[in-house]
């Protein structure tokens, strides 16, 4: 029990990890973590919305400073490592407010001492907000609530281990909570993209296994569920029937209602690995650790349903990557290929790096060894991809009869 929970604490914590690295590193343009690190006596308050009283908005449309709101200006490098400017793709699309919400869970990042974490906004939260979220907001408007997530330290503890144990409730009933009042707000004539990353996965599973997965009415306002580093399941074989009986996976681009999901390696997870199987990491967080029949669910993001070695589209904040890039993202186009393998009890999406990659294998490094794969950079490395399949299976979603 000790070493999954010491599993799904690393797990989780890598993305604040890479969240921190990109607030820290020595950048001499203006990055993304520097255009809204902080709160200022003039920003909109975090609470109060119409018929919402008690919970606290990281992201919201409307508030200011919004971490998932930030300039998008990217350079490009490619392949050869020729080097080009990309607008951010807001400047040239219609106005706001865009046609979608997206509902974002963030990973483990709270340092606190309790069990669960409070619900105070702090400088991790607005990190990995932006490095995980911020490029959604050119689809949709971003609603993040804060959340009495399991706080770093105390995924060591073993009495709070169990699926059912008090702090994992607590912090799925407040994840819960910022849901419903979400949903309150929200206009059932858009559809919902839902995003979560490890620990804000897991969380998002459980949520749509309960609340979701068997109400028809909301069901159908789900667009797509990205599902990233939470150990999402399915029957084996089936794109359905684990996790969840009337979601499936997505089988094609563009497909509404579908979950894509997926854990990153560059080979063959090995055993005792935290993600790719049944039952390990976190999901213990999102309470099923069953594995009979059942296998982790893979969706290559960038062509949801192929099982061709596909190239990658990855995005970084320029400081996080030490790109030396004057705009605030960088991307990397041609420098890894995705693939989803199946092997040894273990299903994940193998990423390899290209040439060009190779020549950046900065980007590709498991920093916390074999056993964590490339999980601090589950999301960046497919952030491109993620926000194409958020725009295809929104358009889908308006396109069904």
């Amino acid at each position: 029990m000790r070493r999954a929970l010491t599993a799904a604490l690393a797990a989780a914590s890598v993305a604040a990890c890479s969240a921190q690295s990109a607030k820290t590193a020595d950048s001499p343009a203006p990055t993304p973590s520097s255009t809204t690190a902080s709160e200022t006596p003039s920003a909109t308050p975090a609470t109060t919305v119409a018929g919402d009283k008690h919970t606290v908005w990281l992201c919201r449309p409307g508030r200011q400073p919004d971490p998932c709101v930030s300039d998008l200006t990217t350079t490009v490098v490619d392949g050869n490592g020729r080097r080009t400017t990309s607008p951010d793709p807001r400047s040239t699309r219609h106005p706001r407010p865009q046609p979608a919400d997206c509902f974002y869970a963030y990973p483990t990042v709270s340092g606190e001492s309790a069990a669960n974490a409070d619900l105070e906004i702090q400088g991790a939260e607005r990190q990995v907000a932006l490095v995980q979220a911020a490029r959604f907001s050119a689809v949709c408007d971003v609603w993040s609530p804060m959340y009495r997530q399991r706080t770093l330290g105390d995924l060591f503890n073993v009495t709070d281990g169990a699926p059912d144990s008090r702090a994992h409730q607590i912090a799925y009933e407040s994840l819960r909570s910022g849901w419903h009042s979400f949903l309150a707000q929200h206009k059932p004539n858009r559809p919902i993209v839902l995003i979560g990353h490890s620990q804000g996965a897991s969380m998002l599973i459980r949520l749509l296994r309960n609340d979701i997965d068997n109400d028809p009415a909301v069901r159908r306002q789900i667009a797509v569920a990205l599902l990233l580093g939470g150990n999402l399941t399915v029957a084996q074989g089936r794109a359905i029937d684990g996790d969840f009986h009337h979601i499936p996976l997505c089988t094609h681009p563009g497909q509404p209602g579908c979950v894509i999901a997926y854990s990153t390696f560059p080979r063959q997870p090995p055993p005792g690995a935290f993600f790719g199987r049944p039952g390990s990491g976190v999901s213990l967080l999102s309470g099923n650790v069953r594995t009979k029949g059942l296998q982790v669910a893979c969706v290559n993001p960038v062509a949801p349903g192929s099982h061709s070695t596909l190239g990658l589209h990855p995005y970084f904040p320029s400081a996080m990557a030490k790109s030396g890039a004057s705009t605030p993202w960088t991307a990397y186009p041609g420098h890894a290929t995705a693939q989803c393998r199946t092997g040894a009890g273990a299903t994940w999406l193998q990423v390899s790096p290209t040439a060009a990659g190779r020549r950046a294998a900065a980007l590709l490094h498991e920093r916390l060894g074999a056993l964590w794969g490339f999980h601090d950079i589950d999301v960046n490395l497919a952030l491109g991809d993620l926000v194409a399949d958020a725009a295809a299976s929104v358009n889908g979603w308006y396109q069904q009869d």
